[in-house]
């Protein structure tokens, strides 16, 4: 039997439904608070309204951030979740009743009926979830590298108006030795009182050997002869945007650390960076060769990149092909292969009784063969006969 709970999501509190496919109402709308205690109580309230042969289906609205810790939630408890769009929602409510009549317990009714009817809803998984992660993240590092090419705009200003020389004597201003130097000498007339070892020194480390005392004469001379203003308030300036553009550096470097942790945990292997894409993604559990085919040509992207090679945005719209087609992987998967074996034992059918004893379920011949499923061949020595 098909169990659904119809859950209208706000943000202090949940108002609840459970219905049945025979149109038993098995718990009337109640409402629980938004927390931890609301949570076990809706958990509670389900297991107490079904049996293990029962499928759930829980349904929820997309209402932003209100129903992230919700849904995650469900997600982790093994429920079978669906997030519907409002709008649907709200067609479906009119095609019921001529009557003008919106409120959160009727929307709760709403849902877990629209369970029931619509055969067509695809299930929120795990993968979905993690791709919900993977945008924000993705976004909000897109907006600080913005923030940070700003700034870069800044440092080319300032430096055309405190040191424009500069920019003809080494190939970028935005490279590790001129921030460098710009942090401690912000201006042309700092950078000629500058002692030729101490400005050595300084280029030689930053730039990792790379710049010697020839590069630090040169520069300190064109420092001599500029036609730089010395204006402190811009010197103080570009200094600062020094530090914020490095800050920035940090903090996009954690980002695409945070991306490349939630990709771990999304396909829940390791995929080989040094093989072509195509043949990488049959690495994850749920994806063959000619699954893989398929999502790169969905995706847009050339199935002889090399995986290490992938870009943010070309990663995310392999997730997104990924859970709009909604192909089950790795743990998505288990769970529905268990959930499934669970389900033919529980109601022991002749392919569930199969299962429980570790047989071919397909009528294969056993006297001789299966070994796979039933395992190493045991030998049984020869037994006296009772007298």
């Amino acid at each position: 039997m098909v169990i659904s709970v119809g859950i209208d999501v706000s943000k202090d509190k949940h108002d609840c439904f459970i219905l049945n496919s025979e149109g038993e109402v098995l718990a009337e709308v109640f409402t629980i608070p938004n927390t931890m205690d609301g949570f076990n109580c809706l958990l509670q309230k389900i297991q107490d309204s079904t049996t293990p042969q029962d499928k759930i289906k829980v349904g929820l609205e997309a209402t932003g951030h209100y129903s992230y810790n919700l849904l995650g939630f469900l997600l982790d408890n093994g429920l079978t979740t669906y997030v519907l769009n409002p709008l649907r929602t709200n067609l479906y409510r009119k095609s019921l009743s001529l009557r003008k009549t919106k409120t959160d317990r009727v929307d709760a009714r709403t849902i877990a009926s629209m369970l029931l009817s619509d055969a067509g809803l695809k299930p929120y998984t795990d993968t979905a979830y993690h791709n919900e992660e993977l945008k924000s993240l993705t976004r909000y590092r897109f907006d600080k590298v913005k923030e940070r090419a700003k700034l870069k705009s800044s440092i080319a200003r300032l430096v055309c108006i405190l040191f424009p020389e500069l920019e003809k004597l080494v190939p970028s201003l935005h490279i590790a030795s001129v921030y460098a130097l710009l942090e401690e000498f912000p201006g042309a007339k700092q950078v000629a009182n500058t002692h030729l070892t101490r400005l050595k020194a300084l280029l030689e480390t930053a730039s990792n050997g790379h710049y010697k005392r020839d590069m630090a004469l040169e520069i300190r001379n064109a420092a001599k002869n500029s036609i730089g203003s010395q204006m402190p308030a811009k010197s103080l300036e570009l200094q600062h945007t020094i530090r914020l553009i490095r800050e920035l550096d940090r903090e996009i470097d954690e980002i695409e650390e945070q991306i490349q942790s939630i990709m771990a945990r999304l396909f829940g292997t390791e995929i080989p960076n040094e093989k072509r894409i195509e043949a990488s993604l049959p690495y994850i559990y749920g994806i063959g060769r000619s699954t893989s085919k398929r999502i790169l040509e969905q995706a847009g992207i050339n199935p002889d990149i090399r995986t290490g090679q992938l870009t943010d945005e070309q990663l995310t719209k392999i997730v997104q092909v990924i859970t709009t087609d909604g192909i089950l992987i790795e743990g998505d998967l288990r769970r529905e292969k268990q959930s499934i074996l669970k389900r033919l034992t529980s109601i022991n059918c002749y392919r569930g009784q199969r299962h429980r004893r570790g047989l071919p379920v397909r009528g294969q011949r056993t006297r001789t063969n299966a070994r796979t499923r039933k395992g190493k061949k045991k030998t049984v020595g020869a037994q006296a006969k009772k007298k």
